[in-house]
């Protein structure tokens, strides 16, 4: 899990011209049947140590969408609501097609 969610972080982040100096909070979620680790692991791991972050459980709804982790960053960002690129990796974009600008693939410079 903590790798999944560095990636997703980094993508956020390089998909909005963020910087860790940027960010402000952040609040994860987790579908009940992960339960490897905090979602926040990683990104502690990742350095930012001195960041607020919270993790909560999704609900248990019948067939919603397994193994997912949702973050929700406050950040500090010249980018309007409409400019910020909300992003979806794995398979999620199926939660917000309408909202979804992530890569199924990485990046050239991921591989």
């Amino acid at each position: 899990m903590k790798s999944a969610v560095v990636e997703l972080l980094k993508e956020i982040l390089f998909s909005n011209s963020l910087s860790a100096d940027d960010l402000i909070s952040i609040l994860f979620t987790a579908t009940p049947d992960l339960q490897s680790d905090f979602p926040a692991a990683g990104i502690r791991e990742f350095g930012l140590l001195d960041l607020p972050l919270i993790c909560a459980q999704e609900l248990d709804i019948k067939g919603a969408l397994p193994r997912t982790v949702r973050l929700m960053i406050h950040a500090n960002s010249p980018l309007s609501r409409n400019e910020i690129s909300h992003i979806y990796l794995r398979g999620a974009a199926v939660l917000r097609p309408d909202l979804a600008k992530g890569l199924e693939e990485p990046r050239d410079d991921q591989k």
